[in-house]
């Protein structure tokens, strides 16, 4: 399956494409992960070619079993992820990264929202839970730009999470009234 969002300009964010990743964003994706401050926030940090095929078609595998939905964010080329992760239990959550370059410019509310907007209407989800650290401003901003209410406040679980985090949630709810 093959999806491609389309999300129109608004304000200073551009006119974006979201769509599967494919192989050739190999460079773009390296080039986004060499910045201090995306592998400040990030759980894991691609180094070199071979984590980058191993990332990439672990976002293949997770289309192919319906799983993880993620979305490379084209504005001329990648410049952000958008993932949406099920889980075995029946909850959702929703991740995002922004490549330096498009920081500040609503990259990130645009495509968080239109993929957000798509899991609930396509996969009929009814929750949504976005984390992050709780040091990172800049990503609550954009939680809660979404629409994404903070639920609560996560302890430390080191090593993939030495920081403690905030739990932002929208629901399909939240979805119905904002139409």
């Amino acid at each position: 399956m093959t999806v491609i969002l389309s999300v129109p300009s608004a304000g200073a964010a551009p006119a974006l494409q979201l769509r599967p990743w494919q192989p050739g964003d190999l460079q773009a994706l390296l080039a986004a992960h060499r910045d201090p401050l995306l592998r400040r926030w990030l759980a894991t940090s691609l180094t070199d070619e071979a984590d980058a095929r191993r990332w990439l078609d672990a976002q293949a595998t997770g289309w192919a079993d319906a799983t993880r939905f993620s979305f490379a964010v084209i504005a001329g080329g990648p410049v952000g992820h958008v993932v949406v992760k099920t889980g075995p239990d029946g909850t959702s959550e929703v991740g995002y990264w922004t490549a330096a370059q498009a920081r500040g410019r609503g990259v990130a509310v645009s495509a968080v929202n239109a993929v957000s907007r798509w899991a609930f209407d396509v996969h009929a989800l009814t929750r949504l839970a976005l984390l992050h650290a709780a040091g990172n401003e800049a990503s609550c901003r954009v939680a809660t730009r979404c629409g994404y209410v903070l639920q609560n406040a996560l302890p430390a679980a080191p090593p993939a999470f030495p920081a403690e985090g905030h739990r932002h949630v929208r629901t399909a709810a939240d979805r119905a009234r904002q139409r």
